[in-house]
């Protein structure tokens, strides 16, 4: 024991809780909300700007997605703009169409996915989807006429 903990043993500061507390991890919480018009977005953004912890709110009402980064709770986030708005409001349901693993199956598309996205539904479910994951032998038959390969069948 070093001088500095005899004495920091007799000068010791009291906790208090706000001390204890965890900061909450820095994470993006994507949520989809219905947007009509600019004044709706405007409402959304301020009801997510004044909140604690948010560093940044991207709306894209085209979309109807909004992006909250920020040492945040997705719950909260998500309770917070249904009760200012009273909009209906629920996790981000769709993924990119890069993370789909191909080929991907024509009962799986989500015609009310924007471009570029799918329905999250079919990745996380592979039965939803039953031709979501292609065998080897289903693999090689569909490179066997792909236009990416050179050695193709060429009487497409």
């Amino acid at each position: 024991m070093g001088i500095v903990d005899v004495v920091s043993e007799f000068c010791t500061l009291p906790r208090t809780r706000r001390h204890l507390r965890r900061r909450k991890h820095f994470q993006t919480v994507e949520m989809k909300v219905l947007i009509d018009c600019d004044g709706c977005e405007r409402k959304v953004r301020r009801a997510l700007e004044g909140m604690e912890g948010v560093t940044a709110v991207e709306v894209v009402p085209r979309e109807h997605r909004v992006t909250v980064t920020g040492h945040v709770d997705a719950g909260k986030v998500m309770r917070r703009v249904a009760y200012k708005t009273g909009k209906r409001v629920e996790p981000w349901p769709y993924v990119p169409y890069s993370a789909v693993a191909r080929p991907y199956a024509p009962g799986a598309y989500d015609r009310r996915a924007p471009p570029g996205y799918v329905s999250a539904a079919a990745v996380a479910d592979p039965g939803a989807a039953p031709l979501a994951r292609a065998s080897s032998t289903e693999a090689r038959y569909a490179a066997a006429f792909s236009d990416e390969n050179p050695n193709a069948c060429a009487v497409m």
